[in-house]
């Protein structure tokens, strides 16, 4: 050999050329495409209407030929196996696989937008893939394009990875940019985003985590930090429960007396809703009310709620005088303006005057204030229910959907309610419990906070104990409320999601990096849950691991 190469006439390079044409044609033709996830009988295509998670199916037909009209995968010179199901937390619930090398970044390779609403999303994509961001420009192979388009649920997306680029639409900015973490994910997790069509949305509308970050201080930055994760973990909301006995949390203008000296200033806080609102997180805010007001009532001693006898009420503001509800609903309104998103939370649970066995013998003035509103057969349940309703108006008026826990809904009263307000289910252990259906069917919606699952508190109080992401994983659907026992399928579509929380009653217990290890998998674990509430594909064991890998 001297190392010419030999010439190759063009009649033989032909001949060539049609062999490997022809045997990748009968490669391809021979095989069979699978939908890795279908929709059960009965279930609409995921858009974000509480569709049933999706399961295996066997192969169902041939694939046409690559590069053939129809086919979303490049016309390469070789076969190329199915694409596996992107592997993702939570799981992606439907794709249908094709034949191709995937898509990863790659030299030059640019985000675009075909919307300029779509601009945040692109661009931060472009910067966790370190790739360029080109704004409205058209894609070009090795793009990544978001683009807003189709019908459905606005946090549903469909993403195709084929010709070389990846397409990531959806009819809402939500849903595209759950479309980018999937992305994200696959690329982080193992390098290149499989071939084929994804067809993505939740089960339920509402996924979220709460913090108690009035019992302990967190700092700003670790709560952004928080949002970050639950916004690559499609979560939707973050809670803040900033007022309660031990603190109160986040600086006042209209009653800087009652701050705690550890605290979020405005500006701190204006940060932490704007990067929530670029992830599609709302905050939600709580100001618990007419319990769990210690922080108020040091400042307000004459506020505090006294028995009979002249015992004050721990954290309980005495509800029959004017000025509890005014320093209340002054911060009500001061907040408002702070933040801005949809819902608000009322609290309303663990009232101490309704905790007692004959509330009007121990607490005769709210006795006496109950008649004199609603008439001589009321009682204190009906005046703490006026109470909550009265706060339930002012935050209408302000645009809110309200929330409220389960336990300040008093079997007793002959007060109801405000329609409208939702359920924040956490426990069944309070005095006269009321079971998940009783709520449901007097026509209620209800969030799941579960507390034998979905509640982490700080040092394991009473009967707590820190819940694991395999109990969650395992165990755990949207539809089990109280204790472990699933309600009927038939209340599914009023449970609008589930919230896991952080309780922070022994503040010293954990710091908050411990806090962040200790809710890592079970934050994980309860957002495949509340994506798609059937039985993982996964074992916990490949979950874990998979957990792992995506970091």
């Amino acid at each position: 050999m001297t190392g010419r190469r030999r010439r190759v006439s063009r009649k033989e390079t032909s001949r060539t050329r049609n062999r490997l044409l022809l045997g990748g044609a009968i490669l391809v033709a021979g095989a069979v495409a699978a939908t890795v996830a279908l929709w059960p009988a009965g279930d609409g295509a995921p858009d974000g209407t509480g569709a049933s998670a999706s399961t295996s199916a066997a192969p169902t037909g041939p694939v046409a030929p690559m590069g053939s009209p129809g086919s979303s995968a490049p016309s390469p010179s070789r076969a190329y196996p199915l694409s596996q199901t992107p592997r993702t937390i939570p799981a992606v619930r439907e794709h249908v696989p094709a034949r191709g090398p995937g898509w990863r970044p790659a030299a030059g390779a640019r985000v675009v937008v075909d919307d300029d609403a779509l601009a945040d999303e692109g661009r931060l994509l472009a910067g966790e893939l370190r790739m360029g961001y080109a704004g409205r420009t058209g894609a070009r192979a090795g793009d990544v394009e978001l683009g807003l388009a189709g019908s459905g649920g606005q946090e549903s997306y469909t993403m195709t990875v084929g010709s070389g680029r990846v397409r990531i639409t959806g009819p809402g900015e939500a849903g595209v940019f759950y479309g980018t973490r999937t992305l994200k994910q696959e690329v982080h997790g193992g390098g290149t985003a499989p071939e084929g069509v994804v067809r993505d949305a939740p089960a339920k509308p509402r996924r979220g985590f709460m913090l108690d970050i009035a019992r302990k201080y967190y700092t700003a930055g670790w709560i952004e930090d928080r949002i970050r994760e639950l916004g690559d973990l499609k979560y939707n909301e973050i809670g803040l429960h900033f007022s309660d006995d031990q603190g109160f949390r986040i600086e006042s203008g209209t009653h800087p007396e009652i701050v705690s000296r550890q605290h979020l200033t405005k500006a701190q806080v204006r940060g932490i809703v704007a990067l929530a609102a670029s992830r599609h997180i709302t905050v939600v805010p709580e100001i618990d009310s007419p319990g769990h007001l210690g922080a108020v009532i040091a400042a307000h001693p004459d506020l505090q709620l006294r028995n009979a006898s002249g015992t004050p009420a721990r954290g309980a503001v005495d509800i029959s005088k004017p000025a509890a509800a005014r320093i209340v609903d002054d911060l009500l309104g001061e907040y408002a303006a702070l933040f801005p998103g949809a819902y608000w939370h009322l609290g309303g649970d663990e009232y101490r005057a309704l905790a007692v066995p004959n509330p009007a013998a121990s607490y005769p003035r709210l006795a006496a204030a109950a008649k004199a509103r609603y008439g001589p057969g009321a009682g204190v349940a009906d005046l703490a229910t006026g109470w909550l309703n009265d706060r339930v108006d002012l935050m209408r008026r302000h645009g809110r959907t309200v929330r409220a826990w389960n336990d300040g809904f008093y079997r007793t009263s002959a007060v109801q309610p405000a329609k409208g307000v939702d359920v924040a289910y956490w426990t069944g252990k309070e005095i006269g419990a009321r079971r998940p259906a009783e709520y449901l069917d007097a026509g209620r919606t209800l969030l799941n906070y579960n507390d034998e699952y979905l509640y982490y508190v700080l040092g394991q109080p009473q009967t707590f104990v820190y819940p694991t992401g395999q109990r969650i994983y395992e165990q755990w659907t949207p539809r089990v409320v109280r204790g472990r026992a699933a309600v009927p399928a038939r209340y599914d579509g009023q449970i609008r999601g589930g919230v896991f929380a952080v309780w922070s009653d022994r503040a010293t217990a954990q710091t908050q990096n411990q806090v962040a290890a200790g809710v890592r998998m079970p934050l994980r674990a309860t957002a495949q849950k509340l994506w798609d509430p059937r039985k993982p594909a996964l074992s916990w064991s490949q979950f874990r691991q998979l957990a792992n890998r995506l970091g």
